[in-house]
């Protein structure tokens, strides 16, 4: 497996997340989609560092980071959405007060 092999597998994730958060409804299979393009783009990271060198991996611990506190940011959001409207479609999110 060479570079371009990762790349290419990077971007059929990213591709594949991009269309589930386009097409999809629900706040959770949103969050889905955005997890599966951020480790897409960690997966490009990963690859350029291996093949490349430099500090692609280190980039990546940080990133996983981030990724952990925005899930538990979003499904907190999600709850919330959920216990107000007994449904997590974002079509209901702008309907949300207080």
């Amino acid at each position: 497996m060479n570079l371009t092999h990762c790349l290419l597998l990077a971007s059929f994730l990213f591709c594949v997340g991009v269309y589930g958060l386009l097409t999809r409804r629900q706040a959770v299979a949103v969050l889905l989609a955005l997890e599966l393009m951020m480790n897409a783009a960690n997966l490009a990271f990963v690859a350029f560092a291996h093949f490349r060198g430099g500090p692609g991996q280190l980039f990546v611990v940080f990133a996983l980071a981030i990724t952990v506190a925005e899930v538990a940011i979003g499904l907190a959001l999600v709850m919330l959405l959920y216990r107000r409207h007994d449904d997590t479609a974002l079509d209901r999110a702008s309907e949300t007060q207080g």
